[in-house]
C-alpha cells in the first residue's frame, strides 16, 4: 500500500499536533472508544489500534500502525517547529478466504485413457493406428504392438492369454480402455465357448463369460457411472476399429471426430419385427419415445411391425442417431443416412462373427452404411436380453456425455459373448461438468446427471463439525443443467461437498467431491 503523507500546519502548539494525530487514527478504524497503546521504538514513536475484526469472523489480530519521527515531538506549550511530511502505514492481514467450489466428475474418457493395439507386421493396421493416433493425440507410449496372428479368425485361449500376459505388462496403468485394429482375429475360442476379443481384453478369456445359451457372468461395469473402469474396477473395455480398409477407417475416423460436442438434432428408431425371438428387447424399446418425449432435440420412435406384413426395416431417412433391430439381417440398410456419432445394431446370433457372420449380417455392415459403433455376438448366445445392449441405458448415458465405448459397453449386462466395433472416442454430447462461485453463490453447470439421480450441495461452516445440506435436486433427462447454490451469508473459511449417486453403486449416495 503506499504511504498516505499529511503535511501538517506550520508551527501549532503540540496539543493540536495530538489532536490531529488522534483524528487520524480514530479515521481508520483504531477509534469506538476502545483503548489504543503507545511505544517508541528507535527514533520513531508507534501507535497502534485495536484490531479490525470483519462481521462474523474471529478476531483476527489485524492492526493499524503508524509511524511518526520522534525527533519532531517537543514538550507541551512549546512551539512546534516545521516538521516534514509524516507516512502512515495500514497493514491489515488477509480475510478468509471464500470456500472452494468441488471439482464435479468428469463425463467421459479422453484420448489420454486410450490405448491403440497394432498387429506387428500389419501393414494395413499400423496405418489405421497411425492416423487415428494423429486425430486424437493419442500419446506414443500408448499404441501397443502386439505378435497377432492375423490369418485367421479366431485364435485360441492359450494363445490369447500369453498375448494378454504381454499387454497387461506394457499398459500403463492410466489407460482405462482399448482400440483393436486388426479384424482378425476376432474372436477367442476355448474349450467349451467363445468370447469376443473385446471382451477377452477386457476380461481375460473366462468360460464363465461364455457358453453358448448359459446365462453368463455378469459385468461390474454394467449401468455404473465411473469414467475411470481400470482403476476402479480393474477392467479395460475394448473395441474393434472394424473397418476393412484404410479408406473406410479414415472415413469412420472423421465421423466420430465429427460428432464430437456436435449435440446433433437427429431421429432414434426402435423395432419390434415379425421375427419375434430377435425382437424381445421391445419392451425397452416401447417406453422410450415417452421417456424422452420432452428432449427436443432426440426424436425417438417405436414402431411395432410384429404383424404379418407390415413393413420391417427403416427406409430413405436421413437424420438417423439410432436404429434397434431384431432381425438376421437388413436388406436396405443402404437407403438411409447417419449421422456422425450414430449407434445401432440388430439382435442375432453371430452378428460379431467377422467377416461372415454364417449368413447373417455382420455388425461391421452397420459402420460401412454410416453408423459409427455397432455391436454383435460371436457364437449362438440365445436370446438373452443381457447378452445385447440395453437400448434405455445406452442412450441415457451418452446423452449424459460418455463416449460411445462407455455408453455402449455400460449397456449389456453378460457381454462375454460380444464383439464392440467402431470409434471409441465417439462423444456427440461431450461437456465438462464444472462448479465455480459466482456472486455469492455455488453454480453447477453438467449435463451428465444421471436420471432420477439424488443430488446435493453441503456446507460446513468454519470451526464447525456438523455440515448442512444447502440445496439439492432430483435430476431429470440428460440435459445442460445450470444449478445455482447460494452460500451462507458469512462464507469465508467454509467447505463445500458434492453429494451423489455413487459411481459403482448408483443406488447409494456418495460425496463425489469436496468435502
Amino acid at each position: 500500500m503506499n504511504p498516505l503523507h499529511i503535511a501538517p500546519p506550520r508551527r501549532r502548539p503540540n496539543r493540536t499536533w495530538w489532536v490531529a494525530l488522534l483524528l487520524i487514527t480514530a479515521g481508520c478504524g483504531g477509534g469506538g472508544g476502545s483503548e489504543s497503546s503507545a511505544a517508541t521504538t528507535g527514533g520513531s514513536l508507534a501507535i497502534t489500534s485495536p484490531a479490525i475484526t470483519p462481521v462474523g469472523a474471529a478476531d483476527t489480530g489485524n492492526t493499524l500502525a503508524v509511524a511518526v519521527d520522534a525527533s519532531t515531538f517537543v514538550a507541551a506549550n512549546t512551539p512546534e517547529p516545521a516538521i516534514a511530511d509524516v507516512p502512515v502505514v495500514v497493514t491489515t492481514a488477509a480475510a478468509p478466504a471464500l470456500p472452494v467450489a468441488p471439482t464435479l466428475p468428469r463425463a467421459g474418457l479422453g484420448a489420454q485413457d486410450l490405448a491403440l493395439l497394432v498387429a506387428e507386421g500389419d501393414a494395413q493396421g499400423e496405418a489405421i493406428a497411425r492416423a487415428y493416433q494423429l486425430v486424437r493425440g493419442i500419446p506414443d507410449a500408448q499404441v501397443i504392438r502386439l505378435p497377432v496372428p492375423t490369418g485367421s479368425d479366431v485364435i485360441g485361449d492359450s494363445a490369447f492369454a500369453t498375448l494378454k500376459a504381454q499387454l497387461d505388462a506394457r499398459l500403463p496403468a492410466t489407460v482405462q480402455a482399448t482400440l483393436v485394429t486388426w479384424t482378425q482375429p476376432s474372436r477367442v475360442q476355448g474349450s467349451s465357448c467363445s468370447m469376443g476379443i473385446t471382451s477377452a481384453l477386457a476380461f481375460g478369456y473366462n468360460a464363465m463369460l461364455c457358453g453358448g445359451c448359459n446365462r453368463t457372468q455378469a459385468s461390474a461395469y454394467f449401468d455404473t457411472d465411473t469414467t475411470r473402469p481400470y482403476s476402479d474396477l480393474r477392467i479395460r473395455p475394448s473395441m474393434m476399429l472394424g473397418a476393412a480398409t484404410l479408406e473406410a477407417a479414415q472415413a469412420l475416423i472423421a465421423r466420430g471426430l465429427a460428432a464430437e460436442g456436435s449435440a446433433p438434432s437427429g431421429t432414434g428408431w426402435l423395432l419390434r419385427t415379425a421375427d419375434a425371438a430377435r425382437s424381445v428387447r421391445h419392451t425397452d424399446f416401447q417406453a422410450l419415445p415417452d421417456a424422452w418425449r420432452t428432449e427436443p432435440v432426440l426424436d425417438l420412435r417405436y414402431v411395432d411391425a410384429s404383424t404379418a406384413g407390415s413393413a420391417q426395416e427403416v427406409v430413405q431417412q436421413s437424420d438417423l442417431l439410432f436404429y434397434f433391430t431384431g432381425l438376421a439381417k437388413l436388406q436396405q440398410l443402404g437407403s438411409n443416412r447417419f449421422l456422425p456419432g450414430a449407434v445401432a445394431d440388430h439382435l442375432t446370433s453371430f452378428g460379431g462373427l467377422l467377416p461372415e457372420a454364417r449368413g447373417q449380417m455382420p455388425a461391421t455392415a452397420w459402420l460401412a452404411a454410416g453408423a459409427t459403433a455397432s455391436y454383435g455376438t460371436v457364437e449362438e448366445p440365445c436370446n438373452h436380453v443381457e447378452k445385447f445392449p440395453r437400448a434405455s441405458v445406452l442412450i441415457d448415458h451418452y446423452l449424459r456425455g460418455a463416449t460411445v465405448i462407455e455408453a455402449y459397453w455400460k449397456s449389456v449386462a453378460w457381454p462375454g459373448q460380444g464383439l464392440f466395433v467402431g470409434d471409441p472416442l465417439a462423444r456427440p454430447w461431450a461437456n465438462e461438468p464444472s462448479a465455480a462461485i459466482e456472486d455469492g453463490a455455488l453454480v453447477v453447470r453438467s449435463r451428465a446427471l444421471r436420471r432420477n439421480g439424488a443430488y446435493r450441495v453441503d456446507w460446513l461452516a468454519a470451526g464447525s463439525s456438523q455440515w448442512r445440506t444447502l440445496d439439492s435436486l432430483t435430476a431429470g433427462q440428460p440435459r445442460p443443467v445450470t444449478w445455482r447454490v447460494p452460500l451462507p451469508a458469512v462464507a469465508a473459511g467454509g467447505r463445500l461437498r458434492w453429494v451423489g449417486p455413487c459411481p459403482l453403486q448408483p443406488a447409494q449416495s456418495c460425496v463425489l467431491s469436496g468435502g
